[in-house]
């Protein structure tokens, strides 16, 4: 007998409808958004798998608790629950509530980095980057060499390259280092986990030439599951129990609590220094909130608290999992390859293989995620040449990513394996004949975190808009 299918520890209470757009409707709207998806409105989405951030379902004992929520200016009831469990689980003497994690980035980044230093990554995601630059610092990647190959089963392909960090900090530019960031989950490298086993390496590298070492930790649950799962050495421990050895190694986090605190927004700052502490204690006051909110409603606070238990329970994390990977293998068996080996948070397509009669220029992942709108009201994000590559002034491509993909992040709690069947569907219609795909050009677009305001128009197209 088949082992049954792995169950989500939940039953669905509250829904809400979604729309359904006609073919025309669909294409009228993306020509109006300047096809960019992250422009269209959210009743033009049939599934949105824009982004994980924000975007995932509350439980009932996360609205009762906030139901109960201390809306006092300062010293909250739930300002406490919340430092509590945070406390409990990273284990950092100072918790820094902040509204989202890429507030926590600005304060961090401005209290600890100064202009011409170098912040290394196993990898930097758009926000990070843009903060490091924003203080006039560097934004230095050093992925592991598995990474470069998306077809490799390799268990941890988020790793960072520990002898290009060792060569970094002995090189010529060693003093300029201010920073170690390593982000768990690897968002911009396929969703791809970290090792215990690296984190510990880049901590004992940090102590050596005395160098600060910070988590971008806003999968941890993620990381921490796939590492059980991954990793002999803690195949016995708890998702909780890796969770917290992770903030163990570090001097320090920034959290998007959008994605493992399940909820619509929060995050914090985990701090072990005294005095960096005081310093973006500082900062948050003058630019966030005071200091126990952040700025944070006390009903966040106490649905950030009991998600951040939530999110630990292995039962949840199993059938997340499960839920991605089944995914994955659909559009694997519709024709269309993925960023192996599958991670949780979200799925990678490999654009550039689909398409190969679109020129990097002509932005194949764009395309990709265009095309999955039109057909079946799909909305999904591109990390290929159009995100990532370098442009002239005139907006046309000189530097190419080194991959065209198409990034399909999974809200938590929120769909159905159906709904995933009918993505799988929609892929595998597209895959049957991509060469009806055709490419984009981009019109407009700002300097910085171009993807997220940037106008474009078919290739074809010659009439600016």
């Amino acid at each position: 007998m088949d082992a049954p299918p792995i169950l989500p520890p939940y039953r669905i209470k509250v829904v809400e409808p979604i729309p359904f757009l006609s073919a025309e409707d669909r294409r009228r709207a993306l020509a109006e958004a300047g096809y960019n998806p992250f422009n269209l409105r959210a009743d033009q989405i049939t599934v949105d798998l824009l982004s994980d951030s924000g975007t995932g379902a509350t439980s009932a004992a996360q609205e009762a608790a906030a139901a109960v929520g201390d809306e006092s200016y300062a010293g909250a009831r739930s300002w406490f629950r919340f430092c509590h469990e945070l406390r409990e689980l990273t284990e950092y003497p100072h918790i820094l509530p902040v509204h989202q994690g890429r507030a926590g980035e600005r304060i961090l980044f401005t209290s600890l980095l100064k202009p011409g230093q170098i912040c290394v990554s196993n990898t930097h995601f758009d926000t990070t980057h843009a903060n490091v630059k924003l203080v006039g610092a560097e934004a230095v990647d050093l992925p592991c060499p598995e990474a470069a190959d998306l077809d490799s089963h390799a268990p941890f392909k988020g790793n960072i390259d520990l002898d290009a960090l060792e060569k970094l900090l002995t090189g010529p530019d060693g003093h300029r280092v201010g920073l170690v960031l390593m982000t768990i989950t690897n968002n911009g490298l396929g969703a791809q986990p970290v090792s215990m086993a690296n984190l510990t390496a880049v901590r004992d590298l940090c102590r050596q030439h005395e160098k600060p070492f910070f988590l971008d930790a806003a999968r941890f649950a993620e990381n921490a599951w796939l590492v059980g799962q991954r990793e002999p050495e803690y195949r016995d421990w708890t998702p909780r129990e890796i969770a917290t050895r992770a903030f163990q190694l570090a001097d320090g986090c920034v959290v998007s609590l959008k994605k493992d605190g399940l909820s619509a927004i929060g995050g914090f700052l985990g701090l072990r220094d005294d005095g960096l502490h005081a310093a973006c204690e500082a900062n948050l006051i003058a630019t966030e909130g005071f200091s126990t909110y952040g700025g944070l409603a006390g009903h966040d606070l106490e649905r950030l608290a009991q998600g951040l238990r939530e999110v630990l329970d292995p039962a949840y994390l199993r059938a997340r999992a499960a839920s991605t990977a089944r995914l994955a293998q659909m559009i694997n068996d519709a024709g269309v390859d993925t960023v192996q080996p599958a991670g949780i948070h979200a799925l990678y397509l490999n654009a550039g293989r689909l398409l190969p009669h679109l020129s990097p220029g002509e932005f194949p992942g764009h395309a990709l995620g265009c095309q999955l709108y039109l057909d079946g009201g799909i909305r999904c994000a591109e990390l290929g040449s159009l995100y990532l590559g370098g442009m002239n002034d005139e907006h046309r491509l000189v530097t190419p990513a080194p991959f065209e993909l198409v990034r399909l992040a999974i809200p938590r709690r929120v769909y159905t394996d159906t709904h995933f069947e009918y993505v799988a569907a929609v892929l595998a219609a597209i895959a049957k004949n991509p060469e009806r795909v055709g490419g984009y050009r981009v019109v407009s677009s700002p300097p910085l975190l171009r993807h997220f305001k940037v106008r474009l128009a078919p290739a074809d197209e010659k009439d600016v808009e």
